[in-house]
């Protein structure tokens, strides 16, 4: 029987940090140009009995290069696919924790060496962006990575709210319908957001536009934003200064960065 933290960590990696490959190969010119007019299904798979069907599985469909994420997608015969022998396995590789047992069961795609090759340049560039422990030197590098960080915590506070967490599931279930959201100034481009209502929750890209957002952790650079990111600012301090702006109330803030750092927890 999985631990319960081995069950939410798959959770992180097959519903918000793998669907950030088609965010990353869309961002970046040079991944961008190897999916030009490509065609192909492939699929990062994990072994687990306990599960429906026996797999977890995120599936990426491209046609003509244009990328659609499949969550919780079982294909039969993708062209590529990365399957590990259980959740505890992936979790390790994407932890870096890499062994025998860490390493995928099977790697298939030779047939497609193409999409093989192009989908793990992918894989390694979302690698170095979410291990990294300092700010890239670019400024595209730098909002590419606050942009993916920013998915990745959003996206992860609502899974593990529908996965049953017990913290986040019941702060949800006593939340009137409010939406949260992480902002940098001047870089519209790389805010996200999250609605509660009535115990659900979903995560969005972009700006909030239905209605005003209840709380704001909003940045005033894309280098304040990595220092709490990367975890080498202090948020007190961070707040003191100006570099963080919490548009709500504190505690709000406090509660929703417990929630960050569980995300982050999971996910290292």
């Amino acid at each position: 029987m999985h631990k319960k933290e081995d069950v939410y960590s798959s959770i992180i990696f097959f519903n918000a940090v793998l669907p950030l490959i088609k965010v990353i190969a869309n961002d970046v010119p040079d991944l961008k140009k190897k999916f030009k007019g490509m065609n192909a299904i492939i699929q990062v798979s994990a072994i687990d009995p306990e599960y429906k069907g026996g797999k977890r599985s995120t599936c990426f469909l491209i046609r003509n290069g244009e990328w659609t994420v499949k969550l919780d997608t079982k294909h039969n015969s993708p062209d590529v696919e990365i399957g590990f022998n259980s959740i505890e396995a992936m979790n390790g590789f994407f932890k870096g924790k890499m062994n025998l047992k860490t390493l995928p069961r099977k790697i298939k795609g030779v047939a497609k060496m193409d999409v093989l090759t192009s989908f793990l340049a992918v894989l390694l560039k979302m690698s170095s962006l979410l291990s990294a422990t300092e700010p890239p030197k670019d400024v595209k590098s730098k909002e590419l990575m606050v942009k993916c960080m920013f998915y990745l915590l959003s996206t992860g506070i609502s899974q593990l709210n529908k996965a049953g967490h017990t913290e986040i599931h019941n702060w949800a279930l006593k939340s009137p319908d409010r939406v949260y959201a992480w902002a940098v100034d001047g870089y519209p481009s790389v805010s996200a957001h999250m609605r509660v209502f009535e115990g659900k929750t979903k995560a969005g890209r972009g700006d909030y536009t239905k209605a005003m957002t209840f709380f704001t952790l909003r940045f005033n650079s894309l280098d304040s934003a990595l220092g709490i990111l990367l975890d080498t600012d202090d948020m007190l301090e961070a707040v003191k200064a100006g570099r963080l702006i919490m548009d709500g109330a504190p505690e709000f803030g406090a509660q929703i960065g417990g929630f960050m750092l569980e995300v982050g927890a999971l996910a290292k």
